[in-house]
């Protein structure tokens, strides 16, 4: 566990800075009055992301590898926060439809159905919690390789 300090302190973080987006996208009405702008707002928070990916991955870098690091290193690292962080969003999206936004799914589903964009049994399946949560950890893998590999990339000291 002593080497994966950095990866869970950070995951940690990450765990933080996304309740207090869900929080934020509340309160700019993304979760009610302005639901259809949801999809495309909250994309806006994979900016935050990746800035945590490279703090994350340069204090890696700077205090467990004392400043040199190789790709395969920052990657792994990423990969390890990566895992840490899919470990911690069921959590995350629990207390995000339980306390922050219990309204949002039955919102969405109703936004969804009105504009035809899915009949309403495929919106109630798509919008859920154990939908949620499965999206969740797979998007928590899926993004967070991906963003490892390139943060790893800009980060790598010899």
């Amino acid at each position: 566990m002593k080497n994966y300090e950095i990866e869970i302190k950070w995951g940690v973080i990450f765990f933080a800075a996304s309740l207090l987006w869900m929080y934020f996208e509340k309160l700019m009405g993304w979760h009610d009055v302005l639901i259809a702008k949801h999809p495309i707002y909250s994309n806006f928070f994979g900016l935050i992301a990746i800035a945590i990916y490279l703090f994350a991955i340069h204090d890696k870098r700077k205090i467990f590898f004392r400043g040199k690091m190789s790709w395969k290193q920052g990657f792994i690292s990423g990969v390890i926060l990566s895992i840490v962080i899919a470990l911690l969003s069921p959590i995350g999206t629990l207390i995000t439809h339980y306390l922050i936004t219990p309204e949002f799914f039955e919102n969405a589903i109703e936004n969804t159905v009105a504009r035809n964009a899915m009949s309403r049994q495929d919106a109630e399946a798509y919008y859920s919690l154990n939908s949620y949560i499965v999206q969740s950890i797979a998007g928590a893998l899926m993004m967070g390789v991906v963003t490892s590999a390139i943060v790893a990339l800009i980060l790598k000291r010899k």
